[in-house]
């Protein structure tokens, strides 16, 4: 954990450029000092004063109110002061130099935030969520972000992190008696515990992957033979020509991105080159680099000609798709097979079938209503809460230490299994920030806007 901070910062804390109001804010062991130095006085605790505010040589730059937040009840831990002036960029630029003058220093992005998770004031998930909140594109996301500042996500981390502990005292405990080690280790009630454990961190893992997508959005590879209409899709969901449509096959060699949201959840879009053989180099490469695509995408779109392709070839085409993708079947050019536009009879398992036209648009309802499900939008409830790729990651190294530890317990090797029990709370911890290193902090809280 890094050392608390001792000196005292100060930003502006709202968006540059002209407004009605602007706010510089100040936290940190010398804001008695400053606030003497430019209000002549220190206001009331948590009361808005009107007051004048002042330079280094005592000329009045403006004049505002002035909030004093006494530590430990405020933001940061920290005596935290705000000063609200007249918004505009000259005037904020002049209030800000004459409380560095008074001896503030500037702050880094996010280091009012992160002050307030040195302090205690937040652990580090919920740090995290309130950029999210500011960075929110939709009211659903705002609200998901809310709840993880509120501290939902975190509750079921630190539950889910009490059992973990318990169930490796209770290993510990069997270590401390070698006499009777193996009848504890061999306690079915002990491995009962420890499934109910990996059940547990399963169910969140679950949640932390639907809440990871609604912050990092969620990443869709178009895939399908040659003139399927990949790009055509990919112009469609973008509503603009940024891929070339060309009747000659091979025209998409290599990968295109867009970026998009759909009712304010962000989606990126990567159109892939088609999938077939082929005796040019910079296709073949292509056709790589489409595989390698898919692999790494939360869910493949697969698209047909629905006109030309036959139920034996799109199963052959399912077939050589890479494992484990997830796989959304779309047969395009509906206008010309004749096929109602919109949801279709499953017809090969696992995976949801739509039918569209990529030409009309028909269809295009149904595949953004589709998309939203998958990344939560449908069934998000209560439970919601946003979280990062960080804490998907750490959730899942924590499950994998679980799995290892219960395969220990049916050996009865108590050590090993409170081992991995040990490396499975030091994972659960990265998420709240229990375990953490400096480096980690520096770059999460250099994401943040500065003044905040």
């Amino acid at each position: 954990m890094a050392t608390l901070p001792r000196d005292t910062i100060a930003a502006v804390a709202t968006p540059p450029g002209i407004g009605g109001v602007g706010i510089v804010r100040v936290s940190g062991s010398g804001v008695r000092e400053i606030s003497a130095a430019v209000l002549r006085r220190l206001p009331p605790p948590r009361h808005a004063t009107f007051l004048l505010f002042r330079d280094a040589n005592g000329e009045t730059i403006d004049q505002g109110l002035a909030l004093y937040f006494p530590a430990p009840h405020s933001y940061t831990g920290e005596d935290v002061l705000e000063l609200h002036g007249h918004g505009g960029p000259v005037v904020m630029d002049l209030l800000l130099q004459s409380v560095l003058a008074a001896g503030a220093r500037p702050a880094r992005p996010g280091e009012f935030t992160e002050r307030a998770y040195l302090n205690g004031k937040l652990d580090l998930a919920q740090a995290e969520a309130v950029a999210d909140l500011i960075e929110s594109a939709s009211a659903h996301a705002a609200h998901a972000a809310l709840r993880s500042l509120e501290g939902v996500f975190s509750r079921r981390v630190h539950a889910i992190n009490e059992s973990l502990i318990a169930l490796r005292l209770h290993i510990e405990a069997a270590l401390d008696f070698p006499e009777e080690e193996i009848d504890f280790l061999a306690d079915a009630a002990l491995l009962s515990r420890s499934r109910q454990l990996a059940a547990s961190i399963d169910a969140l893992l679950a949640d932390t992957r639907q809440g990871q997508l609604l912050h990092d959005g969620m990443t869709i590879v178009l895939a399908g033979r040659p003139n399927a209409g990949k790009s055509s899709l990919l112009n469609l969901l973008a509503q603009r020509d940024s891929a070339i449509v060309s009747p000659v096959p091979g025209t998409t060699r290599d990968i295109l991105r867009e970026h998009i949201q759909i009712d304010g959840l962000p989606l990126h879009v990567l159109d892939t080159a088609g999938l077939r053989e082929s005796a040019d180099a910079i296709e073949t490469e292509g056709v790589r680099r489409a595989r390698a695509a898919m692999q790494q995408a939360d869910r493949v779109l697969l698209i047909v000609d629905d006109a030309s392709e036959t139920p034996e070839s799109i199963s052959r085409l399912i077939d050589e798709l890479p494992m484990n993708v997830r796989v959304t079947l779309v047969r395009n050019k509906a206008d010309i097979s004749g096929r109602s536009a919109g949801p279709q009879p499953t017809r090969h398992e696992g995976i949801t079938e739509l039918a569209l036209s990529a030409q009309s648009g028909d269809g295009l309802e149904a595949l953004r209503a589709h998309l939203k499900q998958c990344m939560g939008y449908q069934s998000a409830g209560e439970g919601t809460f946003s979280a990062r790729r960080r804490h998907l990651e750490a959730m899942n190294r924590a499950r994998v230490h679980v799995e290892l530890a219960n395969t220990q317990l049916k050996g009865q090797n108590g050590e090993f299994a409170a081992e991995e029990l040990r490396r499975a709370q030091q994972a659960l911890g990265e998420v709240t920030g229990e375990f953490t290193s400096d480096d980690l902090l520096g770059r999460i809280f250099a994401s943040f806007c500065i003044g905040k």
